[in-house]
């Protein structure tokens, strides 16, 4: 899953360099900076950014559980980044979303057309990144992407449109459905 993402981001000539967060004792793929991941997604996030070239004033991170990235929506998310602090991958909510209680009670209902479903990629300031990891290490730790760091320290966050084949791949039926998705795009 992971070369189908390093080639997607090696298809975008803005995309200088790729530093990979790993499983211990896994050697980098070609051409690629690795790096130990951490126990958490931030502490993955946080020794690859310290790996990243200290002259990169953006940085992009993605999931490699992501492997249907295409190069057009890495281009379209690093463009949304103009005049914020972070631009990020997201897919609209096309089914009605309830907010319930611990017992299960049905609190409201949520306007879908205000809702997104967050992604990766998710783009950065490289300033913006730096001072979101360097919130609260508690905080940090129980984040499931930076942006939502980013939001909490007040920065300004914008969604970019992806497809909804941008799915992530979290359990054998995710990775048959994006097998078949990849395989209908070399046909």
């Amino acid at each position: 899953m992971l070369d189908w993402s390093l080639a997607a981001l090696r298809a975008v000539d803005a995309v200088s360099e790729i530093v990979v967060a790993l499983p211990p004792g896994v050697p980098a793929p070609d051409g690629c900076v690795g790096v130990a991941g951490g126990e958490v997604r931030s502490a993955s996030v946080r020794a690859a950014l310290a790996a990243a070239s200290p002259q990169a004033d953006v940085v992009l991170v993605h999931d490699g559980a992501r492997p249907l990235v295409t190069p057009e929506l890495i281009e379209a998310v690093l463009a949304g980044l103009e005049g914020v602090d972070c631009a990020i991958a997201a897919a609209r909510v096309s089914d009605t979303v309830k907010e319930a209680d611990e017992d299960a009670i049905v609190l409201r209902t949520l306007d879908r057309a205000r809702l997104w479903s967050v992604q990766t990629p998710q783009v950065f300031t490289r300033a913006a990144l730096e001072r979101a990891l360097a919130m609260e290490p508690g905080l940090v730790d129980a984040a499931t992407d930076e942006a939502w760091l980013v939001e909490r320290g007040g920065g300004k966050v914008r969604v970019v449109e992806a497809p909804a084949e941008n799915l992530k791949v979290t359990t054998p039926r995710d990775l048959a459905v994006a097998e078949q998705l990849l395989a209908a795009r070399v046909d």
